[in-house]
């Protein structure tokens, strides 16, 4: 417990010392709410679905939670090509509780990103339902316990960064673009909603969306189901692939 404890502090730490990463990270998802949140306002109005900021905002905070949390997992190539990863597995600690330090360490910086942006878009005009942000948090707490996971089990496979940009465009924006995050799940096409139904983001997204502003598509009960479950799944892949890696 005692090297978890420490791996998750380092994890933080480490955030917290790149101010500039900080700053970075919220640039995107400020971007996002600006521009998307104003610029189709009025059009999504006029269209009779309402405050566009409201429906657009859980998606950005969903968004700023999945792109850390996979950057936290992704880390691990970064530590293996300057050797801190080889420091660490030599270590007499168990691979298991390596990985269960980092992940929980990863989620907890994606955790305080999600809420940071929260908090902007409060200013901005968007008014969440202050009753139901403990269960926000559980649902933001899953999606970045996910995505670390799965940021983990993807770098546990990669040698080196190349295959990096790989995985950004071809899974993890089409994750986030085809969630539920910008746009209404109803009325799709056939075919669209077939992914959305199988995006993991689109049930983390629509339960956030459910506990701050009401209206879930699914029903928070199986978005909480469902994300549980393939949370459960994808971080025993992780330690599994994790325990695996040679140094």
């Amino acid at each position: 417990m005692n090297a978890i404890y420490i791996l998750w502090l380092r994890q933080i730490k480490r955030y917290f010392r790149s101010k500039a990463r900080i700053v970075g990270s919220i640039g995107q998802p400020l971007l996002f709410l600006v521009a998307l949140g104003f610029g189709f306002g009025p059009v999504f109005a006029k269209a009779g679905e309402g405050d566009y900021l409201a429906f657009l905002s859980p998606g950005i905070i969903a968004m700023s939670i999945l792109f850390t949390a996979v950057f936290n997992g992704i880390e691990i190539i970064w530590d293996r090509q300057f050797g801190f990863l080889k420091e660490t597995l030599v270590a007499p600690v168990s691979r298991l509780n390596i990985m269960v330090g980092r992940t929980l360490g990863g989620a907890t910086v994606a955790l305080l990103q999600g809420l940071i942006v929260l908090a902007i878009t409060i200013p901005l005009g968007f008014k969440p339902n202050i009753l139901n942000l403990p269960l926000a948090l559980v649902f933001m707490i899953l999606i970045a316990l996910f995505f670390t996971g799965l940021g983990t089990a993807i770098a546990s496979l990669l040698e080196d960064m190349q295959g990096f940009q790989l995985i950004m465009n071809f899974i993890i924006m089409p994750v986030f673009f085809l969630s539920g995050a910008l746009f209404p799940a109803d009325g799709l096409p056939s075919a669209l909603k077939y992914v959305l139904v199988g995006n993991p983001l689109a049930y983390g997204i629509d339960g956030l969306r459910a506990a701050l502003v009401g209206g879930a598509h699914f029903g928070m009960g199986l978005d909480f189901l469902v994300l549980g479950i393939i949370t459960t799944i994808i971080l025993g892949i992780g330690s599994y692939l994790f325990t695996k890696i040679q140094i």
